[in-house]
């Protein structure tokens, strides 16, 4: 085959397996793929009419982010966690995003700040319309340009790294109604504390943000114990 058909190939084969990765990483956070649900190479061929090496690519890409585990005999499975993960997971989330929120000129530039309400007016329409996966991107595009605000790619980078950990962690908040409008509520007041510059009251939400998902994992998990 010449290089440049091999070239084409690969590039294909890599934007296939990017959908399939953003598909399923969608999957997980809403709860169609729930903690420890089997990941079938052949089903997830038929699936996205993907040849077995894209499904394979797109595997290891959720397995690098910490979205999905292998284990033997069993094969890629959406990753579970113990107690004790959540909570680790979610105090580095804390830490991250505090230093994040005191390093955020305040008040916040005029011009992010309009970008921000941009992006937040397609949350509240999605949140209306009831649409989940746009509930999900237009939330992990406010949450990114947000964080970016602190000036240090390295930390923003960090914070979007650990918040997508904790997606299988996320899914049955995020499917609730009831937390879909509170967030959306948390999200305004964001903008607001934003403009007047209130940092304390800005970081007590931010933290006060990640709460619900957390507990909510850690009483469904109390349930199952015997």
């Amino acid at each position: 085959m010449a290089m440049g058909a091999l070239a084409n190939e690969r590039c294909l084969s890599e934007g296939g397996a990017s959908v399939i990765t953003a598909t399923l990483e969608e999957d997980i956070v809403l709860g169609l793929l729930a903690p420890r649900v089997r990941l079938v190479e052949d089903e997830l061929m038929e699936r996205f009419s993907a040849k077995r090496h894209v499904v394979r690519e797109a595997l290891a890409q959720l397995e690098s982010v910490g979205l999905i585990e292998r284990k033997r005999n069993i094969g890629a499975m959406v990753k579970a966690f113990s107690m004790d993960e959540v909570v680790h997971l979610y105090e580095m989330r804390e830490l991250l995003e505090a230093e994040a929120m005191r390093k955020i000129p305040l008040p916040l530039d005029p011009k992010a700040l309009k970008e921000l309400e941009r992006i937040q007016a397609g949350h509240d329409t999605a949140i209306q319309h009831q649409d989940p996966r746009s509930i999900f991107r237009t939330n992990q595009e406010f949450h990114r340009l947000l964080f970016a605000q602190c000036g240090n790619a390295f930390l923003s980078q960090s914070i979007e790294e650990f918040a997508r950990r904790t997606h299988a962690i996320r899914f049955g908040a995020l499917m609730s109604r009831e937390r879909q409008l509170q967030s959306q509520k948390e999200h305004h007041e964001l903008l607001a504390l934003l403009a007047q510059g209130a940092r304390e009251r800005l970081i007590r939400l931010t933290l006060e943000h990640l709460v619900p998902p957390r507990d909510h994992y850690l009483k469904a998990q109390e349930a199952l114990q015997p």
